[in-house]
């Protein structure tokens, strides 16, 4: 029987270990030179202007939601807008800071839908977190007009969206975070550009990009790595100016990133290759896609999704023929934590009961792909 996951991260074993292996003649595997390349070749690829390599894109998060905050002298149970269509670390980053996340609801993009998200506005509002799904930028260019227009910070969770280009107002094509007040991208195991686990926050400011150093590391006001690098006797001195984090990123994952970073754009090509295929044959059978907005130039392609009846009954049919998909995500609501008053979103928790997230990684085979289109289609005409 056939085995085919959902993701299987594929690494150049060879090319990441040897990286590494600088690291270890050089006596340095914490933050310091590899994770200072990383930041500069990401800014490279991107066009953005700042970056700093975390531990993970929650501990991004997090930093993008607190610095805000502070900054801003926003106050606790201040509200962000954001959507109960995602992995729940994205709304964790609200309640870290005491402030209340106030659900709009999806369009069928899987994105916040701009209209829901004015009306939800209020006067404890102070930013909308924007999640892009799978890769798609959704309709993000009306969310940032709409941030304009009322004077809102602009936070985008762009974990699925390493490689994603969006057309701007302008009709400018860009890679997604420019226009955003933070950007915070996943290097997690198994996202596009996959380390054991990593993130870079991109922040528009460059000091608030200043700020996220040094609260990433403790609240530090200089790292070992400058440390080790100055002259005289005095390097071991530091300041602290506040009480930070443990959320610095290590050479170690940087040079499993730098690595990726290298095949980034034909790993997603190959992935952008296996949707077109999902999407011409199982849209053919009558089988309800998610759709990429046409702002979106290029998506990365982290997900395809489908919208079925019976969704656990589909999933199980399909684990019986050694296909093992995914649900990206519960609505969050449907969690004790995310269960009181943040508002409900009635087609996102409709969503969330239907939607299927087939395999698609860059180890799957064109025959691959074949069955199990082949078998998606069976189900759902027994279905």
């Amino acid at each position: 029987m056939k085995n085919i996951s959902l993701f299987t991260p594929k690494f150049r074993i060879e090319e990441v270990l040897a990286e590494i292996k600088i690291c270890l003649e050089k006596g340095w595997t914490g933050l310091g030179f590899k994770t200072v390349e990383i930041e500069d070749r990401w800014k490279e690829y991107t066009g953005l202007k700042n970056a700093h390599f975390l531990n993970s894109a929650t501990s991004g998060l997090h930093l993008a939601v607190k610095i805000l905050k502070d900054v801003n002298k926003w106050s606790d149970g201040d509200e962000i807008i954001t959507t109960p269509l995602t992995f729940v670390s994205t709304n964790h980053a609200i309640l870290y800071e005491k402030m209340n996340p106030v659900f709009a609801d999806v369009d069928e993009h899987l994105c916040l839908d701009p209209k829901d998200v004015e009306d939800k506005i209020t006067k404890k509002t102070k930013a909308v977190l924007f999640v892009g799904m799978g890769g798609n930028t959704g309709k993000l260019n009306e969310i940032i007009t709409l941030c304009e227009k009322h004077n809102l910070k602009l936070i985008l969770d762009a974990a699925h969206m390493a490689g994603t280009l969006i057309k701007n107002n302008d009709g400018v094509v860009e890679h997604v975070g420019k226009r955003c007040d933070v950007t915070v991208f996943s290097f997690q195991a198994v996202k596009n550009l996959p380390t054991g686990d990593s993130g870079m926050i991109c922040f528009k400011n460059y000091d608030y990009d200043l700020l996220c150093r040094k609260l990433s590391w403790l609240g530090i006001d200089k790292d070992t790595y400058q440390r080790t690098n100055d002259k005289g006797n005095y390097k071991w001195e530091y300041d602290l100016i506040d009480v930070g984090f443990k959320y610095h990123g290590n050479s170690i994952m940087a040079s499993m990133a730098l690595v990726g970073l290298k095949y980034l754009e034909s790993d997603n090509s190959y992935r952008r290759k296996v949707c077109e295929k999902y999407e011409k044959e199982l849209t053919k059978a009558g089988i309800q896609t998610v759709k990429t907005h046409p702002d979106c130039s290029v998506s990365s392609r982290h997900l395809f999704q489908i919208i079925v009846k019976e969704r656990d009954r589909f999933m199980m049919l399909l684990n019986s023929k050694g296909i093992y998909p995914g649900v990206h995500y519960r609505d969050n609501t449907v969690y004790k934590v995310y269960k009181k008053d943040y508002g409900v979103c009635p087609n996102s928790l409709k969503l969330s009961e239907k939607l299927i997230s087939l395999p698609l990684h860059l180890n799957l085979t064109d025959e691959d792909v074949d069955y199990v289109i082949k078998q998606v289609i069976i189900i759902n005409n027994i279905i």
